[in-house]
């Protein structure tokens, strides 16, 4: 598999892949529940910046209006632990696409099937002000792949 530094688009979304080192983990040489967090925000930016949406040019109101992503709520299940030395792959798509916000579904595997963690993460856009916001009409179409379910905000 040929990956960038950002990972690579996959036909359901984006996949990063990442190395444990010994700073992630704990004194018992398993990944810390925290930093499972920072992996997972990691396949978030990276699959934004992929896609054309960067955070620079979202502040700099490059699709209309100033605005920023924050994550909202998230609902996280760690399955399995992860070890020093592993390579992990952080799965990330687009699950609900609303007017402001969406919904991203994520998973980090170790190997083609041993999932570690399931998350399910909710973003607002909101403006810098930290006011809700809709989000543009390119953007929408940018994060909404075929088969994900478009809702309301």
């Amino acid at each position: 598999m040929d990956h960038s530094i950002a990972g690579r688009l996959t036909q359901t979304g984006h996949e990063l892949l990442v190395r444990v080192y010994f700073e992630d983990t704990d004194f018992s040489g398993v990944v810390y529940h925290a930093r499972y967090l920072q992996f997972l925000e990691r396949g978030r930016s990276d699959f934004l910046r992929l896609k054309g949406i960067g955070h620079r040019e979202l502040l700099d109101g490059a699709f209309g209006a100033p605005m920023a992503f924050a994550v909202r709520r998230m609902e996280i299940e760690f399955l399995r632990p992860a070890r020093i030395d592993d390579i992990l792959r952080v799965e990330t798509r687009t699950a609900l696409l609303g007017g402001a916000r969406v919904v991203l579904d994520q998973r980090i595997l170790r190997g083609e099937a041993d999932v570690l963690v399931e998350a399910r993460v909710k973003v607002a856009v909101i403006s810098p002000a930290g006011k809700p916001m809709r989000m543009p009409p390119a953007v929408l179409a940018t994060l909404a792949p075929e088969e994900a379910s478009v809702a309301g905000a």
